[in-house]
């Protein structure tokens, strides 16, 4: 019988979306490998558009979604790592130099360099998320990933800062404290799901990421391995069921219902032929007719499609104009990776590819051990992302104790005092 593998570090994330929370427990084992132990989730409550709106409902899903997680892993975890994807959520480059005067870079010239990178931030008010070394540059050569060794007159660094609401921040941890869970780190979503979608090959030759969640969707930029910009819009897919809904006159879990089984993106010839049920199972001759109906309660698909595309070019058009706004084309922008719940209507990546006049593929999570294929989709790819974020547990500048101190040569009486002090603590 193989022996169990024995886990160094047990993580726990928990993604907070305005469709769903869910919650994920992975142990990384002496081999380095990330195996899933347990993960869950359930409709979320108390969020809207990524901001808390019910502090008791958040906290209560919150801990719910935990407590799944914690049955099928047969662990218990005292503190988290969340992803946010809403509270104003903004990204920004902060280049950093000094002087280093030709001679070869030591440890404590990069370490020097990080700790006037920190005290140099500016968040304006807001809350600084990340404040992560992106890549160090030299006398004119960029994308340095080590320059310890290295000879130069000048060493700097690109500083990726995320930022964030104060307030709507604070909310947020505070509904994940009062699920009496402790708070390793807030992640931004658009990292996390970078980490967990796009190859270090895409990160660097460049790529836009769109998360397309349900009331939010994130859109944000990677070139030369770092992000560089990112942009929120406040609509997803929870709009085309909200459009739905009010188009044929049905309940939202109706119209959520009809997008997710018979809803697509693209739209075929015999759609007009196709009637497809308002009700579904066992609750046929319940509730009102729905508006265009026929007398068994059903639609024709191709209506249904209407409405879907109709809110996707929308949309579509509201992310490519963000790519615009961002520099995002040309010899750059051949690539759009897009994931999150949205991203699993049929035919969207076709649908996207056509609008948007690029490459566009599905982002899904990586092939971690022990995830259930229910977990594999899009919609989860920030909370897969976050265990593999706090696995690698990048560097923060705001975390690093300095090595590199200012000396000074004392003269006169003070040189007198000091060698009193050290005579009289030695003797």
């Amino acid at each position: 019988m193989a022996s169990q593998p024995r886990y160094v570090r047990v993580f726990g994330a928990v993604n907070i979306g305005s469709f769903r929370i869910s919650a994920m427990i992975a142990g990384l084992t002496e081999a380095g490998e990330m195996v899933v132990l347990g993960s869950g989730h359930r409709a979320s409550q108390g969020i809207k558009r990524g901001y808390v709106t019910d502090m008791a409902a958040a906290t209560y899903a919150v801990r719910d979604a935990v407590e799944r997680a914690e049955k099928i892993a047969g662990v218990n975890v005292a503190s988290v790592w969340i992803g946010c994807s809403g509270a104003g959520l903004a990204s920004k480059i902060e280049p950093v130099e000094i002087e280093i005067g030709g001679r070869r870079i030591e440890e404590e010239d990069i370490e020097h360099l990080l700790v006037s990178a920190r005290d140099g931030l500016e968040p304006d008010g807001r809350t600084v998320l990340h404040a992560q070394p992106a890549c160090y540059f030299l006398d004119g050569a960029d994308g340095v990933a080590n320059a310890k060794g290295l000879h130069a007159e000048r060493l700097g660094v690109d500083i990726h800062v995320m930022l964030a609401d104060g307030a709507p921040m604070r909310n947020l941890t505070e509904a994940v404290q009062n699920a009496h869970l402790d708070i390793e780190a807030v992640v931004a979503s658009p990292l996390a799901t970078g980490l967990a979608c796009l190859t270090p090959e895409e990160r660097d030759l460049g790529v836009a990421l769109v998360e397309f969640g349900a009331h939010v969707t994130n859109i944000s930029v990677y070139a030369g391995g770092m992000l560089l910009g990112l942009t929120a819009i406040p609509r997803g897919s929870a709009d085309i069921s909200d459009a739905i809904a009010s188009a044929f006159l049905i309940r939202r879990f109706q119209a959520e219902r009809l997008k997710c089984v018979h809803g697509s993106a693209i739209a075929s010839p015999s759609d007009h032929r196709e009637m497809i049920p308002i009700a579904g199972p066992g609750e046929e001759g319940s509730g009102p007719i729905a508006r265009g109906a026929d007398d068994k309660n059903c639609i024709a698909r191709s209506e249904l499609i209407g409405v879907i595309t109709g809110e996707l070019d929308a949309l579509i058009g509201d992310v490519g104009r963000a790519l615009e706004t961002m520099g995002y084309g040309g010899r750059l922008g051949r690539q759009v990776v897009v994931t999150g719940g949205g991203a699993e209507l049929a035919g969207f990546a076709d649908y996207a590819q056509a609008a948007l006049g690029k490459a566009v593929r599905i982002g899904k999570p990586p092939q971690l051990k022990g995830l259930p294929e229910a977990h594999a989709a899009p919609g989860f790819s920030t909370l897969a992302g976050l265990v593999l974020y706090a696995a690698a547990d990048p560097l923060d500048i705001r975390r690093i104790g300095s090595n590199y101190q200012t000396t000074t040569r004392p003269a006169g009486l003070a040189l007198v005092v000091r060698v009193f002090r050290a005579l009289r603590e030695y003797f």
